[in-house]
């Protein structure tokens, strides 16, 4: 994109942020020319609320999803301070609309992005590469539940065949999860399974939450392929099935992604 010398840094932001929509899918339309028919996602600048306009109100499928708080780029190291003002629009009634609390939040200054979704049992923030397209946005509402909620609904481990460490490895990690901690380390001995606990949880991930993909990260060449032979033999103690007869499994070799792994 180009920027005009003349333009201010809040009229710079938003054309990096309407740039970015149009990258991600969304078609971007001024207040007084909506046309919600014109595509799946329309990004509608400076729609009025009940408590000010909002930067930006995000429609999917012709129904409001979601806000984009924008701010200038030497504002980054606040977006976590204007959070609050992001939620009120959220919360904000939509002129025209009798609209419930949007889910989806971002703040953006085209540069740093960040995004919320209210639908988590506690909701946090965090920085995105850009914004989500519409897509992406519909399938998350088809599905209903955050997968931050999805979490809490674990059933309870059947810990039949399992060693003592691989119990306890996938007890806690679990509970990490629905502490809505982001982050969690397994330590194993060498020689204590530690792929087959991995291989565990990951099943349970993608059929009790309903986990998309998950990336098994490897530092060698030969770790990944043993990697992918313990998925492809690995049968959980639920199904009769091996898990590559359940789900996909993919050893990356390029920037490729298989839609259905």
């Amino acid at each position: 994109m180009t920027v005009n010398s003349n333009q201010n840094p809040e009229q710079i932001a938003r054309d990096k942020i309407d740039a970015m929509l149009r990258e991600a899918g969304w078609v971007v339309q001024s207040k007084n020319r909506i046309d919600l028919s014109a595509n799946k996602g329309i990004a509608v600048r400076e729609y009025q609320t009940d408590v000010g306009p909002a930067d930006y109100v995000l429609f999917v499928d012709r129904k409001p999803v979601g806000i984009i708080e924008a701010k200038r780029e030497d504002e980054g190291h606040r977006l976590t301070v204007v959070e609050d003002q992001s939620t009120n629009y959220a919360n904000a009634k939509l002129k025209y609309l009798n609209n419930d609390p949007l889910p989806f939040v971002y703040e953006s200054t085209g540069t740093i992005t960040r995004f919320t979704d209210y639908r988590d049992p506690k909701p946090r923030g965090r920085n995105v590469f850009s914004f989500h397209k519409p897509e992406t946005i519909a399938e998350w509402l088809k599905k209903g539940k955050s997968i931050r909620e999805r979490l809490l609904t674990i059933p309870a481990l059947d810990i039949t065949g399992l060693r003592p460490a691989q119990i306890v490895a996938v007890n806690n990690l679990e509970h990490s999860f629905k502490k809505n901690r982001p982050k969690a380390l397994i330590q194993m001995a060498t020689g204590a399974g530690k792929t087959f606990t991995a291989a565990t949880f990951v099943y349970r991930l993608l059929k009790h939450a309903d986990a998309k993909r998950i990336l098994f990260l490897v530092d060698t060449k030969n770790l990944g392929e043993q990697a992918e032979q313990e998925f492809m033999t690995f049968q959980p103690n639920d199904d009769n099935r091996k898990f590559t007869e359940l789900y996909n499994v993919q050893r990356l070799s390029s920037s490729y992604i298989a839609s259905d792994s």
